[in-house]
């Protein structure tokens, strides 16, 4: 027979800060119990099949694989989201944008668009902030669009619609006051591709050209056709890459342009306004 402590104790992931996280997540999850049963009934008696099923996950992450893709959700924000290997893992950086973009528009009626919604992250956290805001998602990748559904269903999230479009595409004439979006920045021949977990995610979300500024650049140049007088674009980037978009938005003819700092003390997230 095996207890709980002892599956935690020879769970030997590769050491990092997160490994014994990382193995209580695997183990709840294959119990079906919240994390918190683990500390409060350590000697519980582990059946064979949950033993046989938190061994598989174990060695699924020793492979790599992410955690949030071996369960199949990942939270954000205040949101539990399902999640699947077609779409970007929801990171804690990108709330950032979260908490601009609430800033930057109260709780008055606003149409809002976030570009590349993947699991809907973005979207479905204003909307559940912002009762009043009607928010627009769209991704290019027909699974995403039926991921990003799921979790806006299964959240009661009416005031959001989820579309399918390539960027702007499908959305000609339509004009919002705050347009947000954490589009791929990698450049393609970045080192970081090839390890960790974000070798498991899809290069599609990732890549955008040799210096990976590609879709912010289209983005950037379609956003003011599609921005309603003084409305935003709010844009996630890379973490030496906010001088570059911050030059490109000003070329456009943006302003009050400016960059915020993510958890890291790097210039994560850069903003401006299209003028009257």
């Amino acid at each position: 027979m095996t207890i709980i402590a002892s599956l935690l104790r020879a769970a030997d992931l590769p050491d990092s800060p997160s490994a014994r996280l990382d193995a209580e997540l695997l183990l709840a999850a294959a119990l079906g119990k919240p994390r918190s049963y683990l500390h409060t009934w350590p000697e519980k008696i582990v059946s064979s099949e949950h033993a046989l099923t938190f061994a598989d996950y174990l060695q699924r992450r020793r492979g790599g694989e992410p955690v949030a893709y071996i369960l199949g959700q990942q939270g954000f924000w205040k949101l539990d989201l399902e999640v699947a290997p077609h779409t970007l893992i929801p990171r804690p950086d990108t709330e950032l944008l979260v908490e601009a973009a609430l800033e930057l528009l109260q709780a008055v009626p606003a149409k809002v668009l976030d570009l590349g919604t993947g699991s809907g992250a973005i979207a479905l956290a204003l909307a559940s902030e912002r009762p009043m805001w009607q928010v627009t998602a769209v991704d290019r990748v027909l699974e995403a669009v039926a991921l990003a559904e799921r979790n806006r269903q299964r959240l009661h999230l009416n005031n959001a619609v989820v579309l399918n479009s390539h960027w702007f595409d499908a959305l000609q004439g339509q004009t919002y006051d705050l347009i947000i979006s954490n589009p791929p920045y990698i450049a393609a021949n970045d080192p970081h591709l090839a390890a960790g977990d974000v070798r498991f995610e899809p290069a599609s979300a990732l890549v955008a050209g040799h210096d990976g500024l590609d879709d912010l650049r289209l983005i950037i140049q379609q956003a003011p056709a599609h921005l309603n007088v003084g409305g935003r674009l709010l844009l996630e980037h890379g973490y030496d890459q906010a001088c570059a978009v911050r030059e490109l938005l000003l070329g456009e003819g943006f302003d009050e342009v400016h960059s915020r700092i993510d958890l890291g003390g790097h210039e994560r997230i850069t903003l401006g306004r299209r003028p009257c």
